[in-house]
């Protein structure tokens, strides 16, 4: 039998929790750990019990959403078919990542590369972007995209518009990305116009 360590209902996934809803609402600089422990209602040593520091919550933090990103690109390249099949593979399972990690892709994506782990975190972002981009190059080569198009502007119009829920979506009792996801794939591949 395992014992959970720290006091009881502050574990390292609530204390994550809560220390990303903190983030996100006054900014990571703008965060000390005084103020965490204040929001707990515990002393910043009982913190300091589960992280080293407040970098390394962060690190948690975006590591978190970005894995699950990262999951859906390493999936995609079991999608049989089609570049443009993989390419919507990414998008949909983006859409699933930032439903389920809600408060921390948006923390992911307030980052601005202040701090050793945000600039880590801004590579793994640009290469994410890099590998959506060979993935519209590919679907272009097999005819897929219209040509003329820039892969690398159509991937981050593509990523914009699924970035660009975190400031607007709010989950709902019973609802999950399934739905979301059709609506973002169908603006993104199929467009708005009745033909």
């Amino acid at each position: 039998m395992t014992t959970k360590r720290g006091r009881p209902g502050y574990d390292l996934e609530s204390l994550l929790l809560v220390a990303v809803k903190l983030f996100n609402e006054r900014g990571y600089d703008g965060t000390s750990m005084e103020d965490l422990a204040r929001k707990l209602g515990i002393t910043k040593s009982a913190i300091y019990y589960h992280v080293p520091s407040k970098d390394e919550l962060l690190r948690l933090a975006v590591d978190r959403a970005l894995d699950g990103l990262f999951q859906v690109i390493t999936e995609a390249d079991d999608v049989p078919g089609r570049a443009i099949d993989r390419l919507e593979h990414v998008l949909r399972g983006s859409v699933a990542v930032l439903v389920a990690q809600l408060p921390f892709v948006t923390l992911l994506l307030r980052v601005r590369g202040n701090t050793k782990v945000e600039r880590a975190a801004l590579a793994r972002r640009r290469e994410f972007d890099h590998l959506v981009t060979d993935l519209v190059k590919q679907a272009e080569a097999e005819g897929d995209v219209r040509e003329g198009l820039d892969p690398a502007t159509v991937a981050r119009l593509l990523f914009g518009m699924v970035n660009s829920l975190t400031e607007w979506y709010r989950p709902r009792r019973c609802s999950d990305s399934t739905e979301l996801a059709d609506t973002v794939c169908h603006m993104a591949f199929d467009g708005i116009r009745r033909t």
